[in-house]
């Protein structure tokens, strides 16, 4: 599909190197954006690249009422060499499209969805972040937006894309979070829709999200819905447990994330002579075999941090350190592998990378 381009204003190039200087995360957005769409049937049409700036929905557009919603999350990086290199993309292709299928939307397909991106970005490159520490988060995102009450699925949809540049997750270093376990709220059930990526699970996180940080934690574990005993995923990260040189993770039963990161782990992990496996994990075997020193390391992993460590799990009040407290050996060295093929600075054996020409 052809993709035309709008003109737009550009940011001059000062301006842009001053929000550079700490552009946070998702605050600053770059002067384009993609945008697509689809009505009643046939292929996606409309696509283009037009200056950012607001949507115009109906009052009773599906979105705004049903949450037909769903969205993706990458980066483009730029190497040492001038290149800009995407992670994977076709994973968050092929995620997008499955969650889209769940909620009833129009798949996107990879070919649309890596055009829109790829030429965005390389229209966008004077946004990317030049200090190897930062990059360009890209946000796909497709809503419903027939205007009609009624709870069915949306007969017409938008696809679009935004990018703006990211600093590093950890500004000040990478240092572990401490993390509380609820059993209060669940955040998605088997048979529901936790493997999408869509904005009800993370709208349903927020409330436990705000009591986790009253008691001092950073995120929140939830537990499986059922029983209330197996640990499942924080409101946006896969989480990974490492007894000796076994790598374990939950399995994706259908209310986890398929997590890019996640994926990416669990390939790496052999190379660092781990054996991995997707199993059932119980919160009473972590505070069992932390206190038997049998638990060496938890880190959660997602696009935006990659690796987070995690020191301590606050559970029922107690809180429950994870063996010293610090970054496990492990973690550091996966983030370190990770960041390091993302950004050139160590080769991809495993084709992972798609370079933007």
């Amino acid at each position: 599909m052809e993709i035309k381009i709008r003109e737009a204003g550009l940011t001059p190039k000062e301006i842009i190197a001053e929000k550079m200087k700490d552009p946070g995360f998702g605050r600053t957005f770059s002067d384009r954006m993609f945008v697509a769409r689809w009505s009643g049937s046939g292929p996606w049409s409309d696509a283009e690249i037009i200056p950012y700036g607001p949507l115009a929905l109906d009052p009773a557009a599906n979105v705004l009422h049903y949450a037909q919603e769903v969205f993706e999350g990458l980066k483009a990086y730029a190497w040492e060499d001038g290149r800009i290199a995407l992670f994977r993309p076709e994973k968050n292709a092929e995620r997008f499209d499955n969650s889209a299928r769940r909620l009833c939307m129009p798949p996107v397909g990879a070919e649309l969805f890596l055009a829109a991106v790829e030429q965005l970005v390389d229209l966008e490159r004077q946004w990317i972040p030049r200090d190897g520490k930062g990059a360009l988060y890209i946000r796909p995102t497709m809503i419903g937006t027939e205007a009609a009450l009624g709870v069915k699925a949306s007969s017409e949809y938008l696809f679009y894309v935004i990018v703006g540049p990211v600093g590093p997750y950890f500004p000040t270093g990478f240092k572990p979070i401490k993390i509380h376990v609820t059993r209060e709220f669940v955040r998605a059930a088997v048979g529901g829709i936790g493997f999408a990526k869509t904005s009800g699970n993370y709208a349903a996180s927020l409330l436990a999200g705000e009591i986790a940080r009253k008691k001092g934690c950073s995120q929140v574990l939830y537990l499986d819905a059922r029983e209330g005993r197996y640990i499942e995923e924080l409101g946006g990260m896969n989480v990974f447990c490492r007894f000796g040189d076994t790598l374990a993770t939950s399995p994706l039963t259908g209310s986890i994330l398929p997590g890019v990161t996640r994926d990416s782990i669990l390939r790496l992990a052999p190379d660092f002579g781990l054996k991995t496996e997707e199993r059932p994990i119980s919160i009473g075997e972590i505070i069992e075999r932390a206190a038997d020193g049998s638990l060496n390391e938890v880190f959660a992993v997602g696009t935006a941090a990659v690796v987070t460590a995690i020191g301590s799990l606050l559970y029922e009040d107690q809180e429950v350190t994870i063996a010293d407290g610090g970054v496990g050996q492990m973690a550091q060295a996966l983030y370190d592998r990770l960041t390091g093929i993302q950004y050139g600075r160590i080769e991809d054996p495993y084709g992972w990378i798609r370079f933007i020409d």
